[in-house]
């Protein structure tokens, strides 16, 4: 989940190449970077605890004859920056191992760090032990390792430099008398490379030899925790109520009294299940085939697909590839709130299908504290239709798809939402009633939008704590979404019927993981799912659980009866998901949690 990048050459690397290069990386991930030179014979490493471009201009590396980066988009092992040194063999990673932890045992060797990447290098060393050739260290790596390995391997004392992926996101290009790599191609192309092939596979370059220990050298130590270190309470776990409300709800699906606008017939129906149309009904696949045939490509990929890592984008994922046969690029944006099961995932996913993965990350930290002072003015004046302001960052992924379009010359995006995920009430409660024709999950139109924004501003008033430095993200986050022409736009569930056992069945052949807080497979990768659906249970008495369920109950695909047990469960408070959520963004669970408890409740209580 990282960028990665190098220079190979005989002569002192292009200060201005460098940059470039430097930069790009940067956009994958910049909460901590890494720089592996070459200068006087000698092998050096320097880490840093910010961004790359600024490591670069600190170290000046411009008279170093190879110089390879890293820009690290902070997963696990906080402390442990790449390159990643160990038995005098450097790597640097892009990508996570979502199984080393069981392959040290294997190999009968011990970890010195927290870091996947670390596993790599002991790999290869234990390769190497064991007879085994330097023409073959990948295919031992890549044989042992699950998850998506795209990586540059460092042996000095046999003056050999791998380059592998096994997702191809990784790509080499010549330029005069030097070869370059990063993890895509548009920066290689900005910079002038000529040749520049995706490498899947191993590449393998000489450089000098040195039987010399690899210098390193830590720049700077973070201040902040980026990955709090999940300490679990009983008496925090306590604090959560959940409790059976007794409230009415429709005859015909699971919507109760307190959802917005609703209306019951005398049959206890809701207006919710009289006004449905049936969202479920794909048109002939066909027409799909036909549509993307003029986008198809005989050499490189073809289309993008936007990836969190969920289980609806990851089957759409499967999808493209398998049923359609087109070869996609992942996309996926990170603004802080993308968990590490939702990344292992990504990584799985990416690896078994052979998808390169665009990451396009955010600031995180800046993120996370827009989320925490929208937090701390949500629980001034609490307000259900304002709940929606904690994922407000997210909506750059609408903005960040053209950026991935732009740079890698692809125009086709593929997009995997599931079509039953309308939740009517987050606007709701707001004062905005259900248009029951909208046949997009996200609602469109400039009227709509203005009207939605009204409403939004006049409850900011309530509680001057929004109106904070986080205000022109959130904006121009729902300018993107709402706002902006899409092209080019196609959703592969409005061809293929979306139905949840066959979902979660094709998943699990690809170990796909599930939470260990909940037996739910939606939301799990995100990370403030659990928190805003205890805000909307505690005070309503639902949650998007039962929205979703209700559309499967109306779509024929589930009787309420089942439903109704589903979301019994599905609606019990995620504890660990909760901590990590507040842990994440500071604030102190105690406090928000009582806070949340004693907001005066839509029901009988």
């Amino acid at each position: 989940m990282c960028g990665i990048f190098g220079i190979i050459s005989k002569t002192p690397v292009s200060k201005t190449d460098l940059n470039i290069l430097a930069k790009h990386s940067q956009q994958r991930g910049k909460d901590s970077s890494g720089l592996f030179l070459y200068k006087n014979n000698e092998y050096y490493v320097h880490k840093a605890d910010y961004p790359l471009t600024k490591l670069v201009k600190n170290v000046a590396p411009y008279s170093c004859s190879i110089v390879m980066g890293h820009s690290r988009l902070i997963t696990n092992g906080l402390s442990d920056n790449q390159p990643i040194v160990r038995d005098n063999i450097g790597v640097i990673h892009n990508g996570i191992i979502v199984n080393h932890e069981g392959l040290w045992e294997h190999i009968g060797k011990k970890p010195q760090l927290e870091i996947d990447t670390e596993i790599i290098a002991a790999i290869t060393q234990w390769h190497l032990e064991s007879g085994g050739t330097v023409e073959d260290v990948s295919t031992t790596v890549l044989k042992l390792c699950q998850g998506v390995v795209a990586c540059a391997v460092i042996i000095p004392q046999l003056g050999k430099l791998l380059i592998f992926s096994n997702n191809g996101s990784l790509y080499q290009g010549d330029k005069n008398d030097s070869i370059a790599f990063a993890s895509e191609s548009y920066p290689l192309t900005q910079i002038g490379c000529k040749n520049i092939n995706q490498v899947k596979g191993v590449r393998i370059l000489d450089i000098p030899k040195s039987n010399n220990s690899i210098y390193s050298e830590k720049q700077e130590i973070r201040k902040t925790n980026l990955i709090p270190t999940l300490t679990t309470s009983n008496f925090e776990e306590h604090l959560l109520e959940y409790k059976k409300v007794s409230i009415r709800r429709c005859t015909k699906c699971l919507l109760p009294e307190t959802m917005p606008f609703i209306k019951f017939d005398a049959d206890g129906v809701c207006n919710y299940c009289n006004n449905y149309k049936l969202r479920n009904i794909p048109k002939p696949k066909e027409e799909l085939f036909e549509l993307v045939e003029s986008y198809r490509r005989k050499v490189g990929n073809d289309c993008i697909v936007p990836f969190s890592g969920g289980r609806d984008s990851c089957y759409g994922l499967h999808l493209v590839v398998k049923e359609l046969q087109m070869k996609p690029v992942a996309y996926t944006y990170d603004w802080g709130m993308v968990t590490d099961l939702g990344r292992r995932n990504i990584s799985r996913m990416c690896a078994e299908l052979g998808v390169e993965n665009i990451i396009v990350a955010d600031d995180i930290e800046k993120k996370r504290k827009y989320i925490a002072q929208n937090l701390s003015a949500w629980l001034k004046s609490p307000h259900l239709g304002m709940v929606s302001i904690l994922t407000a960052g997210d909506k750059h992924f609408f903005r960040h798809i053209e950026t991935v379009k732009k740079q890698t010359g692809i125009s086709l995006n593929l997009w995997g939402v599931n079509p039953l995920e309308v939740t009517h009430f987050k606007a709701g409660f707001l004062g905005i009633p259900p248009y029951f024709d909208e046949k997009r999950v996200y609602t469109h139109g400039i009227s709509k939008q203005l009207r939605y924004q009204y409403l939004r501003f006049k409850a900011m008033l309530e509680s001057p704590g929004y109106f904070n430095a986080s205000l022109w993200d959130t904006l121009s986050g729902e300018y993107y979404r709402s706002f902006t022409k899409k092209s080019d736009y196609f959703h592969i569930f409005d061809y293929w019927t979306w139905d949840e056992k066959l979902v979660e069945d094709t998943l699990d052949s690809y170990d796909w993981e599930r939470a260990v807080d909940t037996n739910a497979t939606w939301r799990i990768g995100d990370g403030t799912a659990a928190f805003y659906n205890y805000i909307y249970y505690t005070v309503a008495g639902f949650t998007e659980h039962d929205t979703f369920r209700s559309n499967q109950i109306r779509e024929g695909q589930i009787t309420r009866d089942k439903a109704l047990a589903l979301v019994e469960d599905e609606n019990r408070p995620r504890y660990p998901n909760i901590k990590w959520y507040l842990d994440t963004v500071g604030m102190d669970f105690k406090e928000v949690i009582q806070a949340v408890n004693a907001i005066p409740k839509l029901y009988p209580y």
